[in-house]
């Protein structure tokens, strides 16, 4: 119990980042997708790999927000030879995710990482998807793994003709998997639907659980294809995630416990693109990797 509690404090407050860009080297021909890349952690991600001359494709839902992610970041990076394009993405409407993956599909050949980044917390109670399901649980799992699902194919045609353990799904959950209120045994089904009542905090929790799973056992399905399938816990954030509270609750956060977005982008940059992370720890259990860490495999 008190590890656990030293493990939870070393998360909230952990080193500065030391996996940077100053670590990558020319990312020309390497194709990124970044879902939820129009605003925060996603934004500063794609700005990352931009830089070094990748193509990014920032996937969400507003095509308005995503081209001016997309023209700020151009402009912020004049030197880049990279390509930024928009996929339109709604991970709340299950019937749009195929013609979106489809989309890619028919632009693109290769996908070397899929940032599974976007997500929602604390949305409001009753908040569903277009199909009824609980809105965390809806977005954070089932329409990420669904276009996950549909994005496979190209990530083990890839893995091919790639070096080992470089194309990857990075999953991207939270310490809240990991709080003493997330029940135990595992996902219930029915919580999905909210057919058993629970908070918003709660719902939240178990879908960041939920990343951690899907992470697993993806890795467990194609670790035997190239594809490397690991889940990470970004950090506490500045991000539009506490969008929804209040005021008083929001200038403490950002205070005392929040670091800029662009430290959990250094996160999921060590999980997608780090050496360090190889194809035979794909999926460990027990090893999710921690804010910002160069050697981030923690147990």
């Amino acid at each position: 119990m008190f590890d656990h509690l030293i493990d939870q404090v070393s998360q909230v407050y952990p080193p500065k980042p030391s996996f940077v860009e100053t670590e990558l080297s020319d990312l020309h021909g390497k194709v990124y997708l970044i879902t939820g890349a129009n605003t925060g952690v996603g934004k500063e991600l794609a700005k990352i790999l931009y830089a070094k001359n990748a193509s990014v494709y920032i996937a969400a839902r507003s095509e308005e927000r995503a081209l001016a992610a997309i023209n700020e970041i151009e402009t912020s990076t004049p030197q880049s030879s990279g390509r930024l394009a928009f996929l339109s993405l709604d991970l709340a409407d299950l019937t749009t995710i195929p013609a979106s993956a489809q989309k890619f599909l028919d632009r693109e050949s290769k996908l070397h990482v899929l940032f599974n980044n976007a997500g929602v917390m604390n949305p409001g109670k009753g908040s569903v998807t277009k199909q009824g399901y609980e809105l965390q649980l809806g977005v954070n799992n089932i329409g990420t793994y669904f276009f996950t699902k549909l994005l496979s194919p190209i990530l083990v045609e890839t893995a091919k003709s790639e070096k080992p353990g470089t194309v990857r799904v990075v999953w991207v959950a939270s310490s809240a998997a990991e709080t003493p209120g997330v029940p135990k045994g595992g996902v219930d089904m029915k919580t999905i639907s909210k057919r058993v009542e629970m908070s918003d905090f709660t719902s939240y929790a178990l879908s960041k659980a939920g990343n951690y799973l899907h992470a697993v056992e993806m890795a467990k399905r194609f670790k035997n294809q190239g594809v490397v399938s690991i889940a990470l816990n970004p950090g506490n954030l500045d991000s539009e995630l506490w969008r929804t509270q209040g005021a008083v609750a929001a200038k403490f956060l950002k205070t005392f416990v929040l670091h800029p977005p662009k430290y959990g982008a250094y996160t999921e940059l060590f999980a997608g693109l780090s050496p360090a992370v190889t194809m035979d720890r794909s999926g460990d259990w027990g090893k999710f990797i921690r804010p910002f860490l160069k050697h981030g495999y923690t147990s």
